[in-house]
């Protein structure tokens, strides 16, 4: 079942809200380009989402500051550009990607100027995940008018040198250390497939994403690197904190991967991942709660942060959106398979 309810809660006139204590909404936490835009993506599969997709464009449209920047938190009435981020970004460069092909006008209209206005930006990043989702926001553009092979190309090799530069026996990755939504790189490698027939793309997806499964799928279940410390080259893998984003991540990078190769290998890992929510963890505890519709900030060594964020209900939501088929009708059976999940 597509539960929005704490969706919904969390959501006021400005847009929707950080953070939570308990379940209930910290209007003190302010609101983020993040959030809203993993909320605009939300919103546009939600069958009477129109209301709150256009609550979060513009949130996210008024979030452009005058120097051209992006802001991504606005707290007391202000923008913050202390805490703007490439990533942030490049999520909501993937949400306009989206949103700019809706029938509402409106909708349309402001997704296509952040698009058009922010997509050169990407140029700049250094960040790996930025880098990846801005390369992915060009790949899930249906359309052609915005396609910039320029840029495409540019994207594509920046990950590749990554790679070339990090990757070794045993260790197939951008980076020398595993941190947070790892599956963003290879997802957009395998996006970036469908529009490419360079195999060097190919290979460093399906090296890095069996690479990043292996460490993920541990004792026949998902086991999330934990934030203490992160997971680095010849070290130990932190076992907590879990976080909801993080499940989202895999998810969503095997479920591109089945696209790509029509293995059901990674779809199967895809739904394994979603299991994660619903108690298949290292702790035996859903990280779904039924009686809000929200979802626990994460997964801790006593237990679940019992706080439910916008980043964590976004994460279930999302891909509980995608393995439904509420994002693609592809796939038949969907439903079903998901809901012995749950």
């Amino acid at each position: 079942m597509l539960d929005d309810r704490h969706l919904r809660k969390m959501t006021d006139d400005v847009g929707m809200l950080q953070f939570s204590e308990l379940s209930h909404p910290n209007f003190r936490s302010g609101y983020t380009l993040d959030d809203n835009a993993r909320a605009l993506i939300a919103a546009l599969y939600l069958e009477d989402g129109l209301e709150l997709a256009l609550k979060y464009a513009r949130f996210m449209y008024t979030a452009q500051r005058p120097d051209g920047s992006w802001a991504n938190l606005f707290n007391n009435g202000r923008f913050l550009p202390q805490f703007n981020s490439e990533d942030s970004i490049g999520r909501a460069l993937l949400a306009c990607s989206l949103g700019m092909y809706s029938p509402d006008p409106e909708l349309a209209a402001l997704c296509e100027q952040m698009f058009s206005s922010n997509l050169s930006k990407a140029l700049e990043f250094r960040s790996p995940r930025g880098t990846a989702y801005a390369l992915l926001a060009m790949c899930k553009d249906p359309g052609t008018e915005h396609y910039d092979q320029h840029l495409f190309t540019e994207l594509t090799s920046r990950l590749l040198a990554l790679y070339n530069q990090h990757h070794g026996r045993g260790w197939y990755w951008f980076e020398d250390y595993l941190t947070y939504c790892n599956g963003i790189i290879p997802q957009a490698l395998f996006a970036a497939c469908e529009l490419s027939n360079n195999r060097r793309i190919h290979k460093v997806a399906y090296e890095s994403m069996n690479f990043l499964n292996g460490i993920l799928f541990r004792n026949g279940r998902l086991d999330i690197i934990g934030n203490a410390g992160w997971y680095h080259r010849e070290g130990k893998i932190p076992v907590y904190d879990q976080q909801p984003v993080d499940a989202a991540s895999i998810i969503f990078a095997c479920y591109e991967a089945y696209h790509a190769t029509g293995s059901r290998d990674y779809r199967d890992l895809a739904y394994q991942g979603y299991k994660w929510y619903m108690g298949d963890n290292v702790q035996k505890m859903a990280l779904y709660d039924n009686q809000t519709g929200g979802c626990f900030d994460a997964l801790t060594a006593s237990g679940v942060n019992q706080n439910q964020g916008a980043e964590a209900v976004l994460s279930l939501l999302l891909s509980t959106m995608l393995l439904l088929g509420r994002m693609e009708q592809k796939y038949d059976g969907n439903q079903a398979i998901l809901a012995n999940l749950s």
